[in-house]
């Protein structure tokens, strides 16, 4: 009996579906981040926050920006991205054909 030989059977096994991938995590994760943005505005009203701008005040405004900034991010990478792109063979000498 080798012991190796029952670790590379799971480790095949274990490798097609990664514990990221698999949909239950997936949905375990989107409830967890759900209930976490809802308590993190419920705390708002339990403790109000004074606004210095006006807008900052509003309840839940936090989340609202947060999410606004990440989303500006990520288009902003994207748009960047098409700028940065090479083609495939860029590094590839022009003599190599």
């Amino acid at each position: 009996m080798n012991p190796n030989n029952d670790r590379d059977n799971r480790m095949k096994h274990s490798g097609d579906d990664a514990w990221l991938a698999r949909p239950s995590t997936i949905r375990l994760l989107w409830q967890v981040f759900a209930v976490v943005l809802a308590l993190s505005v419920g705390v708002q009203l339990l403790f109000p926050v004074k606004g210095y701008f006006g807008l900052d005040g509003w309840l839940g405004f936090g989340a609202v920006f947060g999410f606004l900034s990440c989303l500006a991010m990520v288009l902003f990478a994207k748009l960047l991205g098409k700028f940065l792109k090479r083609p495939e063979d860029h590094y590839r000498g022009r003599d190599d054909d």
